[in-house]
């Protein structure tokens, strides 16, 4: 893993001094005056130094995939197995081109655990994945986003070689605890310890392990991890990122007595890459991973100048919820009270990604024992919850391991809840990501769970890719139907302006059984209506909602309405429907 900060030929910026100076006060507000002016010319040389293409800027975002890069895989041939990344493209330039803006490649880089996100050298693609001339290639015709894995590297990594031989300058890159500090208030989200004796040349040293002793925590308190990482940001768009995502930023910076997350200085950071990233003026969107309870979570827009878009980690377990036992109060409450993001900013709304569903977003929104029944039907669905070590030492449950088809039920009966779902989540304000085994309907894998003794295992298998077209082609088949109907969906969303993220969002009327809110631009209005009923039912259009006689148009099916008239909804049906 390469040590040295970047020295390229710069590139002619104009200057920013206002973005400039910025920079220095957060510098001082994170190391001191000392070091806040050497550190602030080092960053703008970086900046300076960035070679991203002019003109290949973000596209409209219609939708992200969120896929590993070897979620789909080709066996031997004659030509011989191609690399899973060429694979990925190719299934992409095929069938996704007018569907996905956007893919998330989950972690590609070479890796001792955590599937990817126990980094070894951030600077390299794994071999049996492929070469960045793959990421490049496919960064032409998506916009690719790559994780900055910030928190923490792999003790494989040559940098924690350095800390281990206590060798400058990595021997002070890792977060290490002396002494018996309070460390009571730390937030968990696992119940592994979190501190690991590690053996060194210059005695035993308690390093902080947030999420296993295989990840350690680096020690953003050192000014030149900050360095370290803003030069590994600037190498990724260089090779064609256009999203970053910061993986578990919250947990970033360490004080004794205190929770440890989303710390003042945790929102400097994520503050100083984002002044970064305006200075040096690249196409370069930044997203926040933070899997903690709502307001914390959006915490990370700051004042729009932190994030440009965070995970919108409430929506996924309320959706899941509304839809599993037909009762939508919680999500409607929670929709009720949504407020929009700063201006330029977005949402990213998901409801099945790599990881579990956290259930730490539905702390304050929905009562323990809605949580615990969730919980209790995901284990009858074959799926687990993880655990975590609360702050009195308990254990509490942090997220659900299942895959999303069997979460809702895993039969073919279960596919109009499914689709229903995600209509409603490509409706909200922001920007839908689709997680690839959510696209094909994959279900449960446990053999997988079995081989890796890793309970996330469970939703992150592989697909042959001619055994998937085999079962996209059968046209009743299970996965068939649902790829079938997100892709349409998709397609349809796309072109409506009125779900655009910039277009706004107006809650206007809730119950257990049916939500409708208005997404509005200057050219389009759509009522969106939701039924998270098992039954047909009979909708009234709101009272608030000020209406022209004459037809609307669902647009995801063309069927016309008669503004005004009783609504006949099906079983978990969702309209789009067109005011125009």
């Amino acid at each position: 893993m390469k040590d040295g900060i970047g020295e390229d030929s710069a590139r002619s910026l104009p200057s920013r001094p206002e973005l400039e100076y910025q920079l220095l006060q957060y510098l001082t507000q994170l190391y001191g005056e000392g070091q806040a002016a050497h550190l602030r010319d080092r960053l703008i040389g970086m900046a300076q130094a960035c070679h991203w293409q002019q003109g290949s800027g973000t596209q409209s975002a219609k939708a992200l995939l969120i896929t590993y890069g070897d979620s789909l895989i080709e066996g031997p041939s004659p030509e011989g197995e191609r690399q899973p990344l060429r694979v990925l493209a190719d299934f992409a330039d095929a069938h996704l081109q007018d569907v996905f803006s956007g893919i998330h490649i989950l972690p590609f880089f070479p890796s001792s655990s955590d599937d990817g996100f126990a980094v070894i050298d951030y600077r390299q693609v794994r071999p049996d994945l492929g070469r960045w001339e793959h990421i490049s290639d496919l960064a032409k015709r998506f916009d690719v986003m790559v994780d900055l894995v910030i928190n923490h590297c792999s003790r494989e990594s040559l940098w924690f070689a350095d800390f281990v031989g206590d060798r400058s300058p990595g021997n002070a890159y890792f977060h290490q605890v002396a002494g018996e500090p309070d460390l009571s208030q730390v937030v968990r989200p696992r119940n592994t310890p979190l501190l690991t004796p590690v053996h060194t040349y210059a005695g035993i040293k308690n390093v902080w392990t947030t999420f296993s002793e295989d990840q350690v925590d680096l020690n953003f308190a050192n000014p030149q991890v900050l360095l370290l990482i803003a030069d590994i940001l600037f190498f990724y768009v260089d090779q064609g990122a256009r999203y970053l995502r910061l993986d578990a930023v919250a947990f970033l910076w360490k004080r004794a007595g205190s929770s440890c997350m989303s710390l003042p200085e945790t929102h400097m950071v994520v503050r100083v890459i984002r002044t970064l990233i305006d200075i040096a003026q690249i196409p370069l969107v930044l997203i926040t991973e933070t899997n903690v309870p709502h307001e914390e979570n959006i915490s990370y827009f700051g004042a729009g100048d932190e994030a440009h878009m965070v995970y919108q980690f409430s929506l996924a377990p309320l959706l899941l919820f509304a839809y599993v036992f037909n009762d939508a109060r919680a999500l409607v409450a929670w929709t009720e009270q949504l407020q929009a993001p700063p201006e330029g900013c977005s949402y990213f709304n998901f409801i099945a990604s790599h990881d579990g569903i956290g259930l730490r977003p539905l702390e304050g929104l929905m009562p323990e024992a809605q949580v615990q029944q969730l919980i209790e039907k995901i284990h009858e669905r074959g799926g687990f919850a993880a655990m975590r070590t609360a702050s009195d030492g308990c254990e509490k449950a942090y997220e659900l391991n299942v895959s999303l088809f069997s979460a809702f039920g895993g039969r073919t009966g279960d596919i109009d809840a499914y689709v229903g779902a995600h209509q409603l989540l490509m409706a909200y304000q922001g920007v839908p990501g689709i997680y690839f085994h959510a696209l094909v309907g994959t279900q449960n894998d446990l053999q997988r769970v079995e081989s890796t003794g890793r309970m996330r295992s469970i939703n992150r298998g592989q697909w042959q890719r001619d055994e998937l077209l085999e079962v996209l082609g059968e046209s009743r088949s299970h996965h068939a139907l649902v790829f079938n109907g997100l892709v349409h969906s998709l397609r349809v969303r796309a072109k409506q302006t009125a779900l655009l993220p910039e277009a706004s969002q107006h809650f206007l009327f809730g119950s257990s059984e049916v939500m409708i809110f208005l997404r509005e631009s200057p050219r389009q209005r759509i009522l969106v209506v939701a039924s998270f009923a098992d039954h047909g039912q009979l909708v009234d259009w709101p009272d608030s909602l000020a209406l022209a006689a004459g037809i609307a148009t669902d647009v995801l099916t063309g069927q016309p309405y008669e503004q005004g008239a009783t609504l006949t909804l099906g079983a978990y049906q969702v309209l789009w429907l067109d005011l125009a």
